[in-house]
């Protein structure tokens, strides 16, 4: 079973998605690469948290759309997986929804900037699924 924690609602606009919804993209996400079990934090924040974890991180001194940190690839024996966690920023993003569809595919373990482009074709899909 997925375990996703929605943190920081009070982040997005009016008309953002919903807890449930964004809990649903994410299980979406992961259930399309495979995965049905583990946790996931997914965190909305402001302009300066993600900046200053894009610099920290990536070494890019910018805020950005959204960020995945990935934890436990394998899972602990003795408890559930820790997928990992989402960090996304509203003001950064035109579509908080995709954003999390992507970040979910990182934690994943897919990675556009590394394969042939099945991730952003998956993406692709996925979002004319929500449609």
């Amino acid at each position: 079973m997925l375990d996703i924690e929605v943190i920081g609602l009070e982040a997005l606009s009016p008309g953002g998605p919903t807890a449930v919804e964004v809990e649903e993209l994410c299980a979406l996400a992961l259930s399309s690469a495979g995965i049905a079990e583990g946790h996931v934090a997914i965190e909305f924040v402001d302009e300066d948290r993600i900046r200053d974890l894009n610099r920290e991180y990536r070494r890019l001194d910018e805020p950005t759309d959204v960020l995945s940190f990935g934890i436990d690839e394998n899972g602990v024996p003795a408890g559930p997986r820790e997928l990992g966690d989402i960090v996304i920023c509203p003001a950064h993003t035109s579509d908080v929804r995709e954003a999390v569809v992507h970040g979910s595919l990182h934690l994943s373990g897919m990675d556009h900037e590394r394969d042939d482009g099945e991730m952003l074709a998956l993406l692709s899909e996925l979002m004319r699924w929500i449609a």
